[in-house]
């Protein structure tokens, strides 16, 4: 484990509620698909800076499309040299790092037993190939798992439109595209939102304390808020979706 990891572990309990659901969703999917004497291999896609799979007891391959000008710079989204550099430092349970757009996907079918998707599905304009090609590396008895912004309730539109989301889906929407790759899917909501959701996603500093109390604080609140959601459209985040072959 190194310096970093050690340093994230300490911390994931007082980190946001997404963030601690979807870390420990992961871990207990890839337990559950561990066998005797194999580890578990994951393409994390979209997954460059990703605290999701960190620690977790997989070998973790990292897919990102390359950092281009414009509003993937502008949003510090993709893969440059530098990033990979510091990634590979910093994590141990990195097998391999891949730059390429996964709508155009260059990678051998079956060659994953999992995929993790976390929020890049909304960014992605051809979704249905996106989300083929996902299907197509999980080997037979795998999974996926996703999450995107709960299009149910939270709407990209108006003044607060992400100029990077193509669309927020609908609970309804996501079955329906993932059910024409995956034999079995869930979809559930997930994380309640309000002022403590976010007050909680406001950064930790020393040189701000009382902030970093507040949102520590509003954190464990969200974390309690956020039990029993998963059949509530209204006032949740994230929708929550595990494809199975």
């Amino acid at each position: 484990m190194t310096q970093y990891e050690f340093m994230r572990w300490l911390t994931f309990p007082i980190m946001p509620t997404h963030l601690v659901t979807v870390r420990n969703n992961i871990k207990n999917l890839v337990k559950q698909h561990k066998k005797e004497g194999v580890t578990p291999s994951v393409l994390d896609v979209g997954g460059r800076k990703s605290p999701y799979t960190i620690n977790v007891p997989a070998d973790v391959t990292l897919l990102d499309v390359p950092q281009e000008e414009g509003t993937r710079e502008a949003l510090n989204l993709g893969f440059t040299k530098d990033i990979l550099t510091t990634i590979q430092k910093k994590r141990s349970n990195i097998k391999d790092v891949v730059i390429e757009d996964m709508t155009t996907s260059t990678l051998a079918d079956a060659s994953y037993d999992a995929v993790v998707c976390i929020e890049v599905i909304e960014h992605v304009e051809a979704d249905a190939v996106f989300v083929k090609n996902i299907a197509k590396v999980i080997k037979k008895g795998g999974w996926a798992y996703f999450t995107t912004p709960n299009g149910d309730f939270i709407k990209n539109e108006g003044p607060h439109k992400n100029p990077d989301h193509v669309r927020h889906y609908t609970r309804l929407e996501l079955q329906t595209l993932l059910e024409k790759y995956f034999d079995n899917v869930d979809v559930h909501y997930g994380v309640k939102t309000g002022k403590y959701r976010v007050q909680g996603l406001k950064s930790y500093s020393l040189k701000r304390p009382i902030q970093t109390i507040q949102s520590i604080f509003s954190n464990i609140i969200n974390r309690a808020q956020s039990k029993g959601v998963e059949n509530t459209a209204e006032e949740t985040a994230h929708l929550i979706a595990i494809g199975y072959k």
